[in-house]
């Protein structure tokens, strides 16, 4: 496709998880998307918070043979649609699905806008069963353990590995692409703990070297905020929370 250079995205395979500098392929007041890999792509929109303020949350896009599949919403109906308008017009995909990380309102905030389109929504069931407790939009589409999904042919694996940022958070991986995300159980290099009110600390480092263990041919880690890297971020992740303990 034209908008895509494969000269220029090689480049950006190769230096991805040292520079940590995506090639920028639109960007808004509240929307960014940044090129990962030749079929993954990082979103970027922004949640307004009253302890932190205004912050940036990221999403990942996986595209192939015209068919596509979000993980993660925007926190708002309004930015969901620009989302998924940007991806027919620019990528020449449909939306196939959405996959939901957990259930706060920087993974599903945006989730109505893809159920008024017509698309399909996955989540651990127990991000369902989280989200109607809380009053939030829903998931459609509940599954236990482990939900692969093909996109263009190729397989897309969604995993609960255990609790962590959260009680439901799972983790997503495209082999293909060799791309792992997070979500907010996976930290950037150098961050803080961040929001803790439904963590599981106890678990959290154990469960990400069990991420670390399923998927040891991962070379792309996305966070659920900050910059993108490699598995560097799963151990600076599990020292993180190690040291929480001692």
């Amino acid at each position: 496709m034209k908008a895509f250079s494969l000269a220029v995205l090689g480049l950006a395979l190769l230096c991805a998880c040292t520079t940590q500098k995506l090639r920028p392929e639109y960007n808004s007041e509240t929307l960014k998307i940044q090129a990962l890999t030749p079929k993954t792509l990082v979103h970027v929109t922004y949640l307004n918070t009253n302890q932190w303020g205004k912050v940036p949350c990221n999403g990942m896009i996986y595209y192939n043979k015209g068919e596509a599949i979000v993980f993660d919403t925007p926190p708002n109906d309004s930015v969901s649609l620009q989302l998924i308008d940007w991806i027919e017009a620019k990528l020449k995909a449909k939306v196939k699905a959405i996959v939901v990380n957990h259930f706060h309102n920087d993974c599903l905030g945006g989730l109505n806008a893809f159920h008024q389109r017509g698309i399909p929504s996955y989540a651990n069931q127990l991000t369902i069963d989280l989200a109607k407790a809380n009053g939030y939009a829903v998931p459609q589409n509940g599954f236990n353990g482990v939900l692969n999904l093909k996109i263009g042919g190729e397989v897309v694996e969604n995993r609960f590995l255990g609790e962590g940022h959260s009680k439901d958070n799972i983790v997503s991986y495209v082999p293909s692409e060799q791309v792992l995300f997070g979500g907010c159980m996976v930290k950037e290099s150098n961050a803080g703990k961040g929001h803790l009110a439904d963590a599981n600390l106890g678990d959290w480092p154990k469960t990400v070297a069990k991420v670390k263990a399923q998927y040891p041919d991962a070379r792309f880690v996305i966070p659920g905020h900050g910059k993108c890297g490699g598995k560097e971020l799963l151990d600076y992740t599990m020292e993180l929370f190690k040291a929480q303990q001692e």
